[in-house]
């Protein structure tokens, strides 16, 4: 396998030696001449003690050679680099190359993850490769000396997902496969600030309850937003998420919990920075973990410290006892009894006997073609799923412009009587997944996608195409609203 390895830090060369030495042709490109020259006459890098940089590994200054005539593209440059690495490089990556991305992090400007920003910018180029994201509990430091490691590889393309499993995995790193991209990103970008707590609170002295409790309570924080973003739930509780949390929040290899300890030690926030030596993700992950808690009503209060601590001069005590002292709350995000009976009903395979019936749709400005369609699918079953699009799979995938976002048609949806459960529907490929984690008995659709879904069948799953309401149509009444209305920046409208 040819790979293009495109940043020359800690991790992308960790990743270069354990690649090469799995049999692949590897190219490391690095804007820094310097860099370049070092490596390939030492081939020690200063931050890897005790590795060596394998003889067949390249470098190169020229991001062509990096890019042409290879099979996998990895980006391994900073956060705040992806854009302009992704630029330079897209006039060479052509559609049949698979991109792979090791970044973490949101882009303050436009709130993009990682994949979303490189995929922009080769867009620009009219290129369409499939791209990964590529996270998950891993040090570099680790990884470099052959430790094992687990990681999740992030595609919405299952197929393209499990061909960079195949080609990461080896007797030292297991890969598992996740079809949850912005979920498995928004956990690497997100879990760098909760280190950042992590070390602050080590830094003034607090012991092993403190740091339990931020990283249970951040994972919360991140948890809440991922799916009020339209993510899957499990992701945060995998590696990518609860995993990486663990790892960047206690290890002695991590940057942002090394700035956090500098910081409660007493350190102003950019002495703490340039006291690092390295980027400290977590800081330029703040801005944009802001905006999104304020753009989807999330509180995270954890995250909202670190900020005022770190970009309003906060006094780290007194944050510690305004966090402290917050109202008081409970930990389940729902009554006990709704809990309960979720679980009984979904999780059980016996459940109380039920007959579960599953649907899926965009469903905006619901109408009364669509509440007909639910009753009738309800009458169907005892219990009704209904898969509701997340904005980024109408936007992305289906190409549908929504007049609402994903919480507004989701909080509809669940005030229709008929409606059991709305889940998120972040992929084509699901179904075969959501049939059997939430033993579905019924699957149904609208008889114009008829025969489309009789896999399911091969599933052990009665498939039903039901007619249409004659006579409405939702893309009619959006012509008749405003057939020229631009939409924003989520697909929807103003």
């Amino acid at each position: 396998m040819k790979i293009g390895l495109l940043g020359a830090g800690t991790w992308g060369i960790a990743l270069a030696r354990m690649l090469s030495n799995t049999g692949n042709d590897v190219v490391v490109w690095s804007a820094i001449e310097s860099e370049v020259e070092e490596y390939s006459q030492t081939r020690k890098h200063p931050n890897l003690p005790g590795m060596t940089i394998p003889q067949q590994i390249e470098f190169t200054v020229d991001i062509k050679s990096a890019c042409v005539d290879k099979d996998i593209v990895l980006f391994a440059v900073p956060s705040v680099f992806v854009r302009s690495t992704a630029a330079k490089a897209a006039q060479y990556i052509d559609d049949n190359q698979i991109i792979v991305d090791v970044a973490k992090g949101i882009e303050p400007e436009t709130l993009l993850t990682m994949t979303q920003i490189i995929e922009e910018e080769l867009v620009k180029k009219g290129k369409h490769p499939q791209i990964v994201a590529l996270s998950g509990p891993t040090h570099a430091e680790e990884v470099a000396l052959d430790m094992p490691t687990t990681i999740v590889a992030a595609c919405h393309n299952l197929e393209t997902a499990e061909k960079v499993q195949d080609v990461f995995t080896n007797t030292c790193m297991r890969v598992y496969t996740n079809q949850d991209v912005l979920g498995v990103e928004l956990c690497g970008a997100l879990k760098n600030i909760i280190a950042l707590a992590a070390g602050i609170a080590s830094g003034l002295g607090y012991g092993d309850n403190v740091k339990a409790a931020l990283m249970t309570r951040g994972l919360a924080e991140i948890t809440r937003l991922g799916v009020a973003m339209g993510c899957f739930e499990e992701t945060f509780t995998g590696l990518a998420g609860m995993g990486d949390l663990i790892v960047t929040a206690t290890s002695k290899h991590s940057r942002n919990n090394k700035a956090g300890y500098l910081i409660g030690s007493g350190m102003k926030p950019e002495q703490a920075i340039k006291g690092v030596g390295m980027v400290v993700e977590g800081v330029n992950a703040l801005p944009a973990a802001m905006q999104l808690a304020s753009k989807y009503s999330v509180e995270m209060p954890i995250v909202e410290a670190v900020n005022a601590v770190i970009n309003e001069g906060t006094d780290v005590k007194e944050t510690v006892v305004t966090l402290m002292q917050r109202d008081k709350k409970s930990e389940l995000p729902k009554s006990a009894l709704d809990l309960s009976f979720e679980h009984t009903v979904i999780k059980n395979r016996k459940g109380l006997g039920m007959k579960r019936v599953i649907t899926y749709g965009t469903f905006d400005l619901l109408h009364y073609g669509h509440i007909n369609l639910l009753k009738r699918a309800k009458a169907l079953g005892d219990y009704l799923v209904v898969v509701l699009s997340s904005d980024e799979f109408n936007w992305k995938e289906k190409h549908k412009k929504c007049y609402f976002t994903y919480e507004q048609r989701k909080a509809l949806l669940e005030s229709i009587r008929y409606v059991d459960l709305v889940i998120p529907e972040n992929s084509w490929e699901q179904k075969k997944t959501d049939v059997h984690e939430y033993h579905i008995d019924t699957f149904v659709m609208g008889d114009d996608w008829e025969g489309k879904f009789d896999f399911l069948k091969d599933e052990g799953v009665e498939v039903v195409y039901l007619p249409r309401t004659p006579e409405i149509s939702t893309t009619q009444i959006k012509h008749d609203l405003n057939a020229n209305a631009a939409p924003d920046e989520c697909g929807g409208y103003s």
